[in-house]
Order: structure tokens, then C-alpha cells, then sequence
């Protein structure tokens, strides 16, 4: 069985890497919905029965029905998140790149600010038994420590959490179970009735939307984590999350209708406990709290690895820490979302004051999700009545999570904003600098030149460069080659060698495709060699080159022996070298404002990412980098006029 099939298929494993991974921001919600919801108004039945039935409703409507139900079908052989959603469409319409770039730039500022909220709120709760501890340089090293954790891979970090989230859940159902009893009449919360009566005749009753929408901030992180776990795995561990979270809110509001009247000065989380029970309560929540950063944490690895395949980030490296599907490690993404959390701890320092910059960004994604998922939902069930209700349905419901949490702004809700949307700006820069340098790109016949290729291999006058001269090609055509390529064999230096080979790589749509094929341009000394590989795989050139090679000498098709006489008479190989061509902004550049700024933004950030040898894993002893001037509008020099001496 394929590491594929295993991950995709229901095991008990498979579930317990599910609790561990995807559902800590959502299960650790019990911590402070209820509490946010009261606030610091009289408890009152108006206000427990409704806030529990507008999270029952939002529950059911966003997470259950949205995502679990239907956002997951729209996988793309198995990935889930924004990117690969917009994937599976984009050939309906290219504005959908918007949506698409708002959602995974708003998803990676969610991923930014949820690990210190969780954090902090777990620290937090430890002044019940140690009011004077300092939370702040705790934080900071527990956040360390769960970055550090990351270059293991989810699959490690999984296995670790999901026993404790099991007994987390766990424990949640039970204390709500107990709690109900003592006061059934609070299940008639489950009625829409109490929802709309909280939201329409309670003072200021719309706001509370905001606290409400903390219940289900992580369906989003849930269909990124797609390829983590399978949807299987994801559907029916959800029947098992969803019962615990929801009688435990029941549990919390039977409680709270014991105080009825008063203000509330206790967490109802902690109020539903027994008080022998308290000190391993407060532990396990501790834990629990910590985990819940995990879930945007994988989730925006899973997102670079999908923007950088659209050209929407820079090529950062990618590493695999193990051979089970969707496991991956993006080092430069770990810690620049380490620093931004750092940042956010520094700034707000307390929970409390991090909540108001939680969940205005996760709208944000969250609509884009709609938007995208009602062109799959019309490719799939060509419906326009299924399409325009999902829309109806959807729109309105999480345009009115939006408004609530604008009332953040002001007080944190622009720190999510502002990260977003400088995340946002660098995807700007990035597709729109891929664009530019597309739009420029020659390419001419190599069939053309194939005869000059033949007659410099045989010039013996030119000193050799190498046996096996190996050029990586963007041309998405096999008869064609970019001019460039045609310059530095024959002008920049002349590059004599035995055997030509041009290789050219496509990323497709499908995460896991391997896949090449050869061709013979002349016989004996020019190939080209396309590779077919899913954007999911690590591009490891060399190797795949290497393996190429090995099986067109076996088949009989090439002769890789060195062609100089003394090194083939002892039947050695000859070397190989691989040419990369590296563009960099020529001087000889009159641009217009907005595409010169791109441009110097452009090749200002790419100083900082993977060179183009390395990401195609190639060996670095046998590369030679050459720069190619990238001239986009000459400049229009002045007229001279030559003078008499």
C-alpha cells in the first residue's frame, strides 16, 4: 500500500494525527467563547441561551456543513487550503487570483496571531493558582519550543498531540455531560429561536457576533490540513470533536444560569469543575491551549508550498521529514511566523488585549473560501440554484461575522490587517514580476540550430567545456529554447561539448505526479529531458537526472563514456555540468513607476530565497550560474553628435 492510500484511508492512527493537528484552535474555544459572549453584563437567559444557540447554529452552518461537508470534496488529489481550491477553477476566470491571494494572505496573518492567543490564555490560567507568575518570557519559550518542534514534521507532532487532545475532548464531554443534568432545560438552547432573539431584541446583541465567531476560527486551518491527515479521517473524528465541544457549551451554560442575576466573575470553563478537579483541569487546558497553534502552523507550510507552485511567493526551501503524504517543513516560513509571534507577545503582552486582533482576519479568508467554492460547487453540480443558495447563505453569514469584528479595529483588529495585508503585498509583487518577466521571454526553433550545436561538438579548435553540458529551460515547448540559452552557448563563451542536454521541469496541478519524457533532437549528441513533477514533490534534479541518464544508457540509447581517448580507454564517464541562468535588472531600464517598483522589490527579495541551482536541487560542485541582464523597456538614449577634434 502507497504512503498515499495509508494516509488518505480511516486508522486509528490516522484520527489520533487528525485531534493532534487540526483541531486545537477550535477545541480549545470552550476557554473563552462563553466568557467572551457574557462579558460584562448580568447573566441573563436571553444572553446564555442565545450565545450557546448562535454557536450551535455557526458550528453546524460554517464548520460542520461548509467545510466538512463540502468545502473538503473540493480537494485537489487529495491537498486541501485556499490555493489549491483556486487551482481546481482558475481556468473559469483570472480574476479568482484575488480572492485566492486575500484568503491565503489573511489564513498566514491568522497563522501569525492564533499561536500567541492560545499560548498566552493557557499561561494565563495558571494565576488561579500562582497570581504573581510572570506569563510573558514563559510564553516566548513555549512558543520557541513549538517551532522548534516543526522540523520533525506534523507526523511526529501529531502522534505527540493527539492523545492529549483525545483526553481533552474527552474531558470537555464529560464535565458538560455532568453539568447538563444537574440542568437539562438548558438543551432547549439548541432552538434558532434563541439565536435570533439574542441577536435582534438584545442591546447591542449583533456585536456579540464578534465573541461568537471565536467558536470556529479554525474550520479554515481544517481544510488547509487536508493533505495532513485525509478527509476520511478529518469527517469522522469531527462527529466525535463536535459532541464534546457541544455539550461541554451546554455544560457552561447550565452553569451560568446557577448565577443568574449576577455578574460574572469566574470562567464558566473552570466553573463546571469540580473543585478536587481543578489543579489537573487547569493542566491538561494548559497543554491543550499550547497545542492549538499547531493547526496554523501546518496549514501556512501547506500554503507557501501551494503559492510558491503559482508563482505568488518566492522559491523558499521546501524540506519533507518524512515519506507519509503532506508532511512537510518550510524552515524561512517557521521562522518568520516564530518572530511575528514573538512580536505579537511583546506588543499585547495579554490575552485579552490579543483578542481584539483575532478573527478579522480569518473573515477575510473565509469569504474568499465562499467565493471560490461556489465556482467549484457550479463546475461540479453545473446548478445555479445549489451555487446562488451556498452564496445567499454564506455571504450573509460571514459578511455579518465581518462587521462584528470590525469593531476590533481600533482596539488590535488593524495589527491582523496590517500583517495580511504585507503579505499580501509581496504575492502582488510576485505574480505580477513572474507576469513581466513571462511577457519578455524569445524563444526560437532549436531544430534551427541543431546543425551549429553538431559543428561546435566537433570543433576541435575550441578548447572543451565539458562532456555532458546540461542547460535548465523554461521553454514550455520541446522544439523551442530561449534565446538566452542560444547566447551563452555560442557568444557569451563558446561551450563545446560532446553531448547537449536541455532539461525543462512543469509543476503540475496534481500534488504527487513523477513522470518524464526524452527526446532525441539529434542523434548521439542533443536531448531534451521534460519532467513532469507534482507540486507537491521536492525538485530534486540531479538525482532525477542521474536516475534519467542511468536508464537511456541501459536501454542503449546515449554512450556517457568520456569521448577523451585516454579516460576512454579506461571506460570512465564523463563529467557533467549543469548551466543556470540567473536574470537580474539591467541598468539600460526606462520603466514606468509602478512596474520599476515592482521589479527593484522584486530582485531586493529574491536576494533572500533559494538561488535557482538550489531549488532545483542541484549539485552546486558541477553548476555554473550565469547572469542574464533582464532588459524590459531600453532606455531612450540621446541623439550624439561627433565633433571634429
Amino acid at each position: 500500500m502507497s504512503s498515499n492510500t495509508k494516509a488518505s484511508a480511516v486508522s486509528t492512527a490516522g484520527l489520533l494525527i487528525s485531534l493532534g493537528i487540526i483541531y486545537g484552535d477550535i477545541g480549545t474555544s470552550p476557554l473563552y467563547v462563553m466568557k467572551a459572549v457574557i462579558g460584562n453584563a448580568p447573566i441573563s437567559a436571553t444572553l446564555v441561551y442565545g450565545g450557546i444557540s448562535c454557536v450551535f447554529w455557526t458550528l453546524t452552518l460554517q464548520t460542520t456543513i461548509k467545510y466538512v461537508l463540502l468545502t473538503l470534496q473540493a480537494d485537489n488529489n487529495g491537498e486541501g487550503g485556499v490555493f489549491s481550491l483556486y487551482t481546481l477553477i482558475r481556468r473559469r476566470a483570472g480574476w479568482l487570483i484575488v480572492p485566492a491571494m486575500i484568503g491565503g494572505a489573511a489564513l498566514l496573518a491568522d497563522g501569525i496571531i492564533t499561536p500567541p492567543i492560545s499560548v498566552s490564555s493557557a499561561i494565563e490560567g495558571l494565576r488561579i493558582l500562582y497570581p504573581g507568575i510572570p506569563t510573558v518570557p514563559i510564553v516566548i519559550a513555549i512558543l520557541t519550543a513549538i517551532f522548534l518542534m516543526q522540523s520533525f514534521g506534523t507526523e511526529i507532532v501529531g502522534k505527540a498531540f493527539g492523545p492529549i487532545m483525545f483526553l481533552w475532548f474527552t474531558m470537555l464531554g464529560s464535565l458538560g455531560a455532568i453539568s447538563v443534568i444537574d440542568h437539562p432545560e438548558i438543551l432547549q438552547a439548541l432552538n434558532p429561536y434563541f439565536a435570533y432573539d439574542l441577536l435582534v431584541n438584545y442591546p447591542n446583541g449583533f456585536w456579540l457576533l464578534g465573541a461568537v465567531f471565536l467558536c470556529t476560527t479554525g474550520a479554515e486551518a481544517l481544510y488547509s490540513d487536508l493533505g495532513h491527515c485525509g478527509r476520511p479521517n478529518i469527517r469522522l473524528s469531527w462527529t466525535f470533536v463536535k459532541t464534546c465541544l457541544l455539550l461541554n457549551y451546554l455544560g457552561q451554560g447550565a452553569w451560568l444560569m446557577t448565577q443568574e442575576g449576577r455578574l460574572l466573575k469566574e470562567n464558566p470553563f473552570y466553573g463546571i469543575m469540580p473543585g478536587w478537579f481543578l489543579l489537573f483541569g487547569i493542566a491538561i487546558a494548559t497543554i491543550a491551549a499550547i497545542i492549538a497553534s499547531q493547526a496554523l502552523i501546518s496549514g501556512s507550510f501547506t500554503l507557501i508550498s501551494e503559492a510558491i507552485r503559482l508563482n505568488l511567493w518566492p522559491r523558499v526551501k521546501l524540506v519533507y521529514p518524512t515519506n507519509m503524504k503532506g508532511q512537510l517543513y518550510v524552515p524561512s516560513i517557521n521562522w518568520l511566523l516564530w518572530l511575528g509571534c514573538v512580536g505579537i507577545v511583546l506588543y499585547f503582552r495579554e490575552s485579552e488585549h490579543m483578542e481584539a486582533a483575532y478573527g478579522l482576519a480569518i473573515t477575510m479568508a473565509m469569504l474568499s473560501t465562499t467565493i471560490l467554492m461556489s465556482y467549484y460547487i457550479f463546475t461540479k453540480y453545473k446548478s445555479k440554484t445549489f451555487v446562488s443558495l451556498f452564496l445567499a447563505v454564506y455571504v450573509a453569514i460571514e459578511a455579518a461575522f465581518l462587521v462584528a469584528n470590525l469593531s476590533k479595529f481600533p482596539h488590535g483588529g488593524w495589527v491582523s490587517l496590517l500583517i495580511g495585508g504585507l503579505l499580501l503585498t509581496i504575492m502582488y509583487i510576485w505574480i505580477n514580476a513572474f507576469q513581466i518577466k513571462r511577457s519578455l521571454t524569445e524563444y526560437v526553433r532549436l531544430k534551427d540550430y541543431l546543425p551549429a550545436l553538431q559543428a561546435l561538438s566537433a570543433d576541435e579548435t575550441i578548447p572543451k567545456y565539458t562532456t555532458h553540458l546540461v542547460f535548465m529551460s523554461s521553454a514550455p515547448h520541446p522544439k523551442e529554447i530561449e534565446t538566452k540559452v542560444i547566447y551563452s552557448i555560442f557568444q557569451k563563451r563558446p561551450k563545446r561539448a560532446d553531448i547537449y542536454w536541455f532539461v525543462h521541469v512543469e509543476t503540475t496541478d496534481e500534488p504527487y505526479t513523477t513522470e518524464y519524457k526524452v527526446r532525441k533532437l539529434a542523434e548521439g549528441n542533443v536531448f531534451r529531458v521534460d519532467f513532469r513533477l507534482g507540486f507537491r514533490v521536492q525538485q530534486r534534479i540531479n538525482l532525477f537526472f542521474r536516475k534519467v541518464v542511468e536508464e537511456l544508457v541501459q536501454n542503449g540509447e546515449v554512450d556517457i563514456t568520456s569521448r577523451y581517448p585516454s579516460l576512454n580507454k579506461q571506460h570512465l564517464i564523463g563529467d557533467f555540468r549543469f548551466v543556470v541562468l540567473e536574470k537580474f535588472l539591467s541598468f539600460e531600464n526606462d520603466l514606468p513607476l509602478l512596474k520599476r517598483i515592482i521589479m527593484e522589490w522584486y530582485f531586493n527579495i529574491k536576494q533572500f530565497t533559494s538561488s535557482e541551482s538550489k531549488w532545483f536541487g542541484l549539485d552546486t560542485s558541477s553548476v555554473k550560474v550565469e547572469k542574464v541582464p533582464l532588459i524590459i523597456m531600453p532606455v531612450q538614449l540621446p541623439e550624439l553628435k561627433r565633433v571634429k577634434v
